[in-house]
């Protein structure tokens, strides 16, 4: 790990001694709630991650052996239903990997906008594609409901006596979904520990059941992980690469830099949508938080402020030139940079157990429980408030803005973030106008800019929006649900459901006073569309 952080090392020598004297990294290891809070509630029990590496290993052979009937059985695609921690892990891992040849292929779909519903329903044959129900709680609203829209689908294809062949689930022992999945005479139910929170459970079930599904060499992964797991036992800091990271990413939040901007190697882009759910959900709240900047647009130095600090994971063999040479620029330009070298893809295994053991040190540094999310059941209370509403009276209820998009952009002030909330579909196309969008943004005020799309960043960043500092702007995009979905047994649709979600998030933010906007468009965004908000 090469670091380079200029006039900021003193500062972080500091914290660096606190940590020494307060024995901090033994007390993580001893599971000593006090670190965090005076108090052991959703601690205590969330410390499980810390033996995954060990405890998964022992049950890879049975998981692989699980993965070798699936393929016999002829399957050729899995589909994942499942928010936040229960399929951000799944994600990376598939996106990085892929279906090893002969192995299913694997969507993931953690979206209520119909449009990405349509999407994988049409590139699947029902009658070959296992699904995979996703939920730690098994009270995920979102995935339950997509559970019986494929239901419905798998029983018109192959009958109600043999559906059940088609399902497996993933959650904590006796929840709703594990006595559903019985009931429903699920094909295997993976139980996971209960003392692992969702964000912290990659290398639980929650990872590694689709990626030994598909091929991916699991056992590896949890071998790497175990690697940087040993390091991160040692109390010595300078010894514990684990650990100096939280100490950077949460001493430099402190000290005004807590844009933290990931940059990676192609192969890895990925990484950052797990990633950014770890930090963003674990440390913002309490009006602090380090916010996570991901797939944001490598720019000139002139186009960043000094509230940012860069991790670039390198991977070697890929193609780095021109990530290398932007790095190089910046780290001249005296921003604060951390450099860390994957000899290969599967170190992705050890990055996994690296940034949840800097997260927790960070979350010590900032003072907040890392495992907790208190903000997030706002958002979830007024969508059900709106859904009712609209249930009742058959039109969503009006929504009073004081800002328009323009007039959002106008008040940008430095150390300011732009945030913008897509609920329409992701696409390859989609991302790139964003992404040039995000570009223009950045260089002209010269802030940090992120994208979630809805209703999947409600189970990633909405913690952070609602909970972390009052940096934040917010563009909400939304758009009329054309193609829309009834779900069985509701008398409502996923559009009606996505567009609750958008507007109790909105009003949710407007409750703790943040700026928020929101632009409606019609048909397919255009650069133009986005590019006219700009003053």
């Amino acid at each position: 790990m090469e670091i380079s952080i200029g006039d900021y090392l003193t500062s972080i020598e500091s914290v660096n001694s606190d940590i020494r004297k307060n024995r901090v990294i033994s007390r993580v290891w001893e599971k000593d709630y006090r670190l965090w809070s005076s108090e052991p509630a959703e601690i205590s029990n969330r410390l499980g991650w810390l033996d995954l590496p060990e405890t998964m290993l022992s049950q890879i052979d049975s998981l692989i052996a699980f993965a070798g009937e699936i393929k016999k059985s002829g399957f050729r695609h899995i589909v994942l239903l499942g928010m936040g921690g229960s399929s951000l892990g799944a994600e990376v891992l598939n996106q990085t990997y892929g279906s090893t040849a002969g192995y299913p292929e694997l969507f993931v779909l953690d979206s209520t906008v119909p449009a990405s519903i349509i999407t994988v329903t049409e590139a699947i044959d029902p009658q070959h594609t296992l699904f995979i129900v996703s939920s730690k709680s098994g009270t995920t609203t979102e995935t339950n409901l997509l559970f019986s829209y494929f239901e419905d689908i798998v029983i018109s294809a192959v009958g109600k006596k043999c559906a059940g062949d088609h399902f497996i689930a993933i959650t904590d022992p006796e929840t709703p979904l594990a006595i559903l999945a019985a009931k429903k005479n699920s094909r295997k139910t993976f139980f996971t520990p209960r003392d692992i929170g969702g964000r912290y459970s990659i290398l639980s079930f929650f990872g590694l059941v689709s990626a030994a599904l598909t091929g991916i060499d699991a056992a590896s992964i949890l071998r790497r992980a175990g690697e940087m797991r040993s390091q991160a036992e040692c109390s010595n800091l300078d010894n514990n690469e684990a650990a100096r990271l939280g100490v950077i990413l949460g001493s430099m939040a402190q000290q005004g830099r807590d844009k933290f901007t990931l940059v990676t190697s192609p192969g890895i882009s990925s990484f950052g949508l797990w990633v950014e759910q770890l930090l963003a959900e674990s440390t913002g709240k309490n009006g602090t938080g380090i916010i996570p900047v991901i797939g944001e647009p490598l720019l000139g130095p002139d186009s960043y402020g000094n509230d940012r600090i860069f991790v670039y994971l390198r991977l070697q063999g890929d193609a780095n030139s021109f990530t290398d040479e932007a790095v190089r620029k910046v780290k001249n330009a005296g921003q604060p940079v951390v450099i860390i070298d994957l000899h290969d893809v599967l170190d992705l295994g050890a990055e996994f157990f690296r940034w949840e053991f800097a997260t927790a040190i960070a979350g010590q540094i900032l003072k907040v429980n890392p495992f907790n999310q208190p903000d997030v059941e706002a958002t979830k209370t007024a969508t059900k408030e709106i859904l009712k509403q609209t249930i009742e009276s058959g039109n969503p209820p009006d929504i009073t803005l004081s800002l328009s998009p323009s007039d959002l952009l106008n008040g940008i002030m430095s150390g300011d973030y732009l945030a913008i909330l897509a609920y329409i579909s992701r696409s390859e196309k989609m991302d790139e106008t964003i992404s040039f969008f995000r570009k223009k943004i950045a260089e002209k005020y010269h802030i940090a800019t992120t994208l979630g799309y809805g209703p999947r960043y409600l189970h990633s960043t909405g913690q952070l929006h609602k909970g972390g500092p009052r940096s934040g702007l917010f563009l909400q995009i939304i758009t009329e649900y054309k193609n829309d979905l009834r779900i069985p047994g509701e008398s409502y649709t996923f559009g009606t459901l996505a567009e609750a979600q958008a507007a109790g998030d909105l009003i949710t933010l407007q409750s703790r006073g943040r700026r928020i906007a929101r632009l409606l468009i019609n048909g397919d965004i255009s650069g133009d569309t986005l590019l006219d908000l700009i003053p």
